[in-house]
């Protein structure tokens, strides 16, 4: 059993920061990366950010490189994303999801099993 939890989104202004949070368990599944997604209104999901849990190698996506970081704290079982910059594209709901496979990099959702119930972030111009 698989359990994420996620927390920060909320309604900021362009050129401000969030910072979005995922708690998670997990019972019989070694997690090996985590992993950031959004999708917004009529489009499809994309990849934002990942990271693998114990060597800590991250991976973004081009749109938000230099802007976000995703980070992770084992001892809590938690991985972060630090949004800055943030722009009215960025407006989408943004999931965090797990794997337990090996890939030599991340930037699918079909690479991860387990899925956050997302949490809303809205930018305004």
């Amino acid at each position: 059993q698989v359990q994420l939890v996620e927390s920060g989104g909320g309604l900021v202004q362009a050129g401000g920061s969030l910072r979005l949070s995922c708690v998670f368990s997990a019972r019989a599944f070694a997690t090996y990366a985590m992993a950031w997604f959004r999708q917004a209104p009529g489009k499809a999901r994309e990849f934002v950010a990942a990271i693998t849990w114990n060597g800590g190698v991250t991976y973004y996506a081009d749109s938000v490189k230099g802007r976000f970081t995703i980070s992770n704290d084992n001892a809590k079982n938690t991985v972060y994303l630090q949004m800055n910059g943030l722009a009215p594209e960025d407006t989408a709901v943004y999931s965090c999801a797990t794997t337990n496979r090996y890939y030599s990099t991340f930037s699918h959702s079909s690479q991860f099993a387990y899925w956050g119930q997302g949490t809303q972030v809205t930018v305004s111009s």
